[in-house]
């Protein structure tokens, strides 16, 4: 899915003259895409998204700060991260943005799938704070059918989130830590993608096809990987129409809301996984969480 260049009202003209005639250069300037962009952007384009209530959004946000808190990184600048709720009653990811000022921004949210245990080599997804770095350089899905018939890492060219190395609970025998790769990434689009918001990967998180062209097309994550570019590496991951965000993430934050019921805003276990945009509440403007 390719996503239009958003430009700024103003077009900016130079001509130039050549001996053989006359013609004119025209050049756009591309605005700076905010985060009312994004979330209307996720809205027109991600089918999968959840209707999280302002207070659900506060909740989130309060959960994520203490997270990061923790983390040592309270004072990190301003900058997109992806927080992700692994309990077995939420199964989600949240978008947020952190202002100049330090208040958070609730973007969006999507239906995800972690770890679902009880079956040899599938991990309980890990808590904490995952950097986003080119110690691990992300690849892309080759599309490729596994025995089962299933293409795990979704269709052909979906980018796959690579965060390393990471000790988590085996989903399996006495559940003792062990290592496992954590990735975030899309899933098969005809057996396992509606099957997001319950329980399902080995350990990784799986998200919507949509939402993985969306985090990729404006670089939410892609801090690092800017700042490679911008010292004039060549990063073959990175697609050349990108539209990359001024304030590009460093983090996936994973938590465990510790819920004992499921939350009213998410879908019943009958519709989990639905896509049609048509059934899917319109986001309200977008709330700014102390």
């Amino acid at each position: 899915m390719r996503i239009p260049t958003r430009l700024v009202k103003c077009v900016v003209y130079s001509a130039f003259f050549a001996m053989s005639g006359q013609a004119t250069a025209i050049s756009s300037i591309a605005a700076p895409l905010s985060p009312e962009d994004i979330a209307t952007s996720f809205e027109q384009r991600v089918k999968m998204r959840l209707m999280v209530p302002l207070d659900e959004q506060e909740a989130y946000a309060s959960k994520l700060e203490q997270v990061l808190a923790g983390a040592g990184l309270s004072d990190m600048p301003s900058q997109y991260i992806i927080l992700a709720d692994r309990n077995p009653l939420v199964q989600a990811v949240l978008i947020y943005w952190k202002s100049p000022e330090g208040r958070w921004s609730f973007i969006a949210a999507s239906p995800a799938s972690t770890g679902k245990t009880g079956s040899f080599d599938h991990f309980l997804t890990p808590l904490g704070v995952f950097p986003h770095t080119l110690a691990n350089m992300d690849f892309r899905a080759e599309g490729t059918k596994n025995q089962f018939g299933i293409r795990g890492y979704g269709v052909k060219g979906m980018r796959v989130y690579d965060f390393g190395w990471v000790t988590g609970e085996r989903g399996w025998g006495p559940h003792v830590q062990s290592t496992m790769r954590l990735q975030m990434h899309a899933t098969d689009p005809t057996f396992l993608e509606k099957k997001l918001g319950q329980p399902q990967s080995k350990g990784c998180i799986r998200i919507p096809a949509e939402l993985n062209v969306l985090i990729d097309h404006y670089g939410l994550l892609d801090a690092e990987y800017d700042e490679a570019v911008s010292r004039g590496e060549h990063l073959w991951v990175l697609q050349a129409d990108r539209e990359p965000v001024s304030t590009p993430g460093r983090y996936l934050v994973i938590i465990d809301s510790d819920r004992q019921e499921r939350p009213a805003w998410l879908p019943t276990a009958a519709s989990h996984g639905a896509s049609d945009s048509s059934a899917s509440p319109r986001r309200k403007p977008l709330h700014i969480a102390s």
